[in-house]
């Protein structure tokens, strides 16, 4: 574990080394998680150590407010998502291109990062990534108001049911709701515009599930992005990382083995 200062915010950042150097993937792979109760755990226990097994660099860490990484009060917008990642970046050294992996909002990020340091982002994979984001802070706040209204011993129960990791994961959601501009900042959030996402010429991989609420953002990448392979996955929801782990794993080793004279195995 180590921690990394940017932007005067402490991270939480994880670095695993290529196992395999003989088949080393040329370019770092940064991997970003989602929103909420999401930290970079959801990567590190199913793709990253697969990633880096096979041949690659890998740069996981837990967003702000997030997991292990400070939780200041502010700067909770997608500008500051993607300049965290670029502090992060240059703090670490890492000075050439990167392939980024982004889940839901990481996925965003990386797109944000993409139309902004197009030079920087070697490719690309997009897990039911949104784009089209206004909304966002509401839809949050409406389901947190809808659960908050639920019986309060019913929700104990399946608090306790989910174990005390997951409770400790609630637990730190309500306080980044409750105690900075996260709701406030997501409400200024807007959609990238499809005339930028045209300009993106690096490969992309996304995957969606086929029961998702955001699978007609797929069908948009799809035809917006140049280079851009779609999958959608039967049976799935949004939660692809977590449902279908080891066909998503599959997808993605497979993508890295394109993306390098050698490949990756």
């Amino acid at each position: 574990m180590a921690e990394i200062i940017a932007r005067g915010i402490r991270f939480h950042v994880q670095q695993l080394a290529p196992r395999h150097q003989s088949r080393r993937l040329e370019h770092p792979v940064v991997f970003i998680h989602g929103l909420g109760m999401d930290n970079l755990s959801s990567f590190y226990y199913t793709l990253a150590n697969p990633v880096a097994y096979a041949g690659a660099e890998v740069i996981l860490y837990d967003l702000r407010g997030h997991g292990l990484s400070e939780r200041p009060r502010t700067g909770y917008r997608m500008g500051d998502s993607v300049a965290d990642l670029v502090a992060l970046l240059n703090a670490l050294s890492v000075k050439g291109p990167v392939h980024l992996v982004g889940n839901s909002y990481g996925g965003t990020v990386a797109l944000g990062f993409a139309v902004t340091h197009p030079h920087r982002v070697a490719s690309m994979v997009l897990i039911e990534t949104h784009f089209r984001v206004t909304g966002w802070a509401e839809q949050i706040a409406a389901e947190r108001s809808r659960v908050a209204s639920a019986d309060e011993s019913a929700l104990r129960r399946w608090l306790d049911r989910l174990g005390r990791k997951a409770t400790r994961l609630a637990d730190a959601a309500d306080n980044l709701l409750d105690h900075t501009t996260f709701l406030a900042d997501l409400a200024t959030v807007r959609a990238i515009p499809m005339s930028r996402l045209r300009t993106l010429t690096c490969p992309v991989r996304a995957v969606y599930g086929e029961h998702s609420d955001v699978v007609d953002y797929a069908r948009e990448l799809d035809e917006y992005l140049p280079h851009c392979v779609l999958t959608v996955m039967a049976g799935c929801g949004h939660s692809v990382l977590m449902e279908a782990s080891p066909a998503l794993r599959k997808i993605v080793l497979d993508w890295f083995v394109t993306q390098t004279p050698s490949g990756i195995r």
